[in-house]
């Protein structure tokens, strides 16, 4: 009998049909950070500091001229930082729970696993909870063979 047979199997959570504002949120945050890193939106934000550029001249390079720059990278920095932030929890966490399964059954890795940043945070919850079990397991099964063997 080999390890993945002895455990019990990992349940793959379905889609939730109730989401939450946070699931919502980590969707959001997921497609605008895919967007915002691509190409198009860098030569966006490249034309938008040339148009600002040019209305220098004509605005005489006037206080709100530059206030105007300030305070939409400013507040477009704010948010960004606040995306990334929100994306890189969910791919950290993701990559934790593919390295779980690597770990447990190394023959075998599962492919349902492919993708599963996808998921919503409580799907994700109870993928979690079900490694913490794994855990939990093979610890107290790891505590009672040394006893074991001593006493043989």
């Amino acid at each position: 009998m080999n390890k993945s047979e002895k455990e019990a199997p990992i349940v793959i959570p379905s889609v939730a049909k109730d989401r939450t504002v946070h699931d919502h949120f980590g969707r959001f945050a997921a497609a605008a950070s895919s967007w915002l890193g691509s190409t198009w939106a860098f030569a966006a934000a490249g034309l938008l500091v040339i148009v600002w550029a040019a209305a220098g001249p004509g605005l005489h390079f006037s206080q709100t001229w530059a206030q105007a720059i300030n305070t939409g990278t400013g507040v477009a920095t704010f948010l960004m930082v606040l995306l990334i932030q929100s994306t890189q929890n969910r791919d950290s966490r993701a990559i934790n729970l593919k390295l779980n399964e690597l770990i447990r059954a190394m023959d075998k890795a599962r492919n349902q696993l492919i993708d599963i940043e996808r998921l919503s945070d409580l799907e994700l919850d109870e993928m979690q909870a079900t490694y913490e079990k794994i855990k939990t397991s093979w610890t107290n099964r790891q505590t009672r063979t040394p006893r074991d063997a001593q006493e043989k």
